[in-house]
């Protein structure tokens, strides 16, 4: 799959909004904060957390098929999260290939020796995928639904070489 990196454009939130199927979903994904429905034109402000920075996957014909944010979470640690794939997307790298490029734009621009990010426990498909991406547990940070998951950068692991 080919697929680029991007700051998001309004018609991008749009069909965001179309992922965003119901209140659970929209919890799960985008937090408490966020309320549901929520208008397409909105989800830039309701999405918007200080020093917050936010890409969308597209496809080669410039469509959006994913959608993630990144912040700097504490020193030397940039957080990922807000992490959402299209449905017609989903079982063919798109979250893999949008995690990667995510991790990449986000210690790059940050300099972070670790990235973190929170998953719901019982979403394997996620745990699975980060879990391949070098993410590992950290259950005192953890809660009874969403496992805190941290993973060392290459930058880290060149300098401990």
């Amino acid at each position: 799959m080919e697929a680029t990196l991007r700051i998001p454009q309004k018609t991008d939130y749009e069909a965001i909004a179309s992922w965003v199927v119901d209140e659970k979903a929209c919890a799960r994904w985008a937090g408490p904060l966020v309320p549901f429905p929520f208008a397409p034109e909105r989800l830039p402000e309701l999405l918007e957390t200080e020093e917050c920075f936010s890409y969308c996957l597209s496809a080669s014909n410039r469509k959006c098929i994913g959608f993630g944010q990144f912040w700097v979470a504490e020193q030397g640690a940039v957080h990922i999260g807000r992490i959402i794939i299209s449905p017609e997307a989903r079982g063919i790298g798109a979250g893999r290939l949008l995690c990667e490029k995510l991790i990449e734009k986000a210690v790059r621009s940050t300099g972070a020796a670790y990235v973190t990010l929170r998953v719901y426990r019982d979403n394997n498909a996620a745990r699975s995928l980060y879990e391949s991406l070098g993410f590992f547990s950290v259950e005192s940070e953890s809660t009874g639904d969403l496992l805190f998951m941290r993973a060392v950068t290459n930058k880290t692991r060149k300098a401990d070489a």
